[in-house]
């Protein structure tokens, strides 16, 4: 798309060492970023009005890549199907976390912006499910204001599918949409398939899951695609993802996999607010004895562990706020 002052207009579908492929209607571009966004403007702190609207100094952007997978830009075409990106527009959306320079000041990292849900993906059996590990992904899509989709694969694994059975409940009494599949049997194939069909999905989890033979069998060989860009990231630290990519669902949506990062802490959020996350506990906030000022650890008098104690929040749930309020 060609704007009113020259520009491209296009979406960031792949990264790679500060190089970004920009697709269009027509096309695909590789373009670098202009040495404008590498900068940051640092303006005077005192009061606007006394001081006139000038740049105090100019401080290179080390410790973030401004452009996300999934960012609509702007971007001047220098010819032989290379550009340079003026412009990020606004974002509908974010899936953020922190990340720390070697100095281990914290920073935003912005993984993937404009998309539709976050695909927590976690295997039955082979290895062990960490559900603690689910509900940071959980709370992390709740501070983007984004829907979650539990995929839990492997289920073929299972002699005895009541414990797993009991998760799944427990999940979907929250309000989450869980679903179970297999790549080698084919149960829940189709219902994955019309979930991810038409929207722009991220998938976050640990390797071993299944996430390669899930992808082959949504759509054959796009999991030998995704694995060879998480193969690109291997041995790049904790913090790293220095390639990233955004695969299209035969024309009907589009997938990003997060590899590499190991974690997701939480950026948005912070202890006082890191309840408001928990869907469960909402309708409790500001029911305690102290009201908005109860940490729901061991003051008397609150509602959400007294809610603990009825079983009308999961003591694992609970577990997990707890543990996100020591290490967010």
């Amino acid at each position: 798309m060609n704007t009113s002052n020259g520009s491209d207009q296009g979406v960031v579908f792949r990264k790679n060492l500060g190089h970004y492929t920009v697709r269009t209607e027509e096309r695909d571009i590789v373009c670098e970023l202009s040495t404008r966004l590498r900068k940051q403007l640092i303006y005077p702190t005192a009061d606007p009005s006394s001081l006139r609207h000038r740049v105090r100094q100019i401080r290179e952007i080390e410790h973030v890549d401004p452009v996300a997978i999934g960012d609509a830009v702007l971007f001047t075409d220098a010819g032989c199907n290379s550009g340079m990106i003026t412009e990020i527009l606004p974002r509908r959306n974010k899936f953020s976390r922190p990340a720390t320079t070697t100095g281990q000041r914290v920073f935003e990292q912005v993984i993937v912006s404009n998309i539709d849900q976050v695909v927590p993906v976690f295997a039955a059996a082979s290895p062990t499910p960490k559900w603690h590990l689910l509900d940071r992904y959980l709370v992390s899509a709740e501070a983007s204001e984004l829907p979650s989709l539990i995929c839990i694969t492997k289920v073929d694994l299972l002699t005895d599918r009541r414990e797993i059975d009991e998760v799944v409940e427990s999940y979907q009494r929250i309000g989450y949409r869980v679903l179970c599949v297999s790549s080698l049997t084919g149960e829940g194939l189709n219902e994955i398939k019309q979930t991810l069909r038409g929207k722009i999905s991220v998938l976050v989890g640990k390797s071993g899951v299944g996430k390669t033979s899930l992808l082959n069998a949504i759509q054959p060989g796009l999991g030998l695609r995704v694995k060879e860009v998480s193969h690109g990231n291997q041995g790049k630290g904790l913090h790293t993802t220095t390639h990233l990519e955004m695969f299209s669902l035969n024309g009907e949506g589009a997938i990003v996999d997060t590899p590499g990062i190991r974690e997701f802490g939480l950026w948005d959020s912070c202890n006082d607010s890191l309840d408001q996350f928990f869907p469960e506990m909402r309708p409790l906030i500001g029911k305690c004895k102290f009201g908005l000022d109860c940490s729901h650890d061991n003051e008397p008098g609150c509602a959400i562990r007294k809610a603990v104690v009825n079983g009308e929040i999961s003591p694992y749930r609970y577990e997990s706020y707890l543990k996100l309020r020591v290490s967010p």
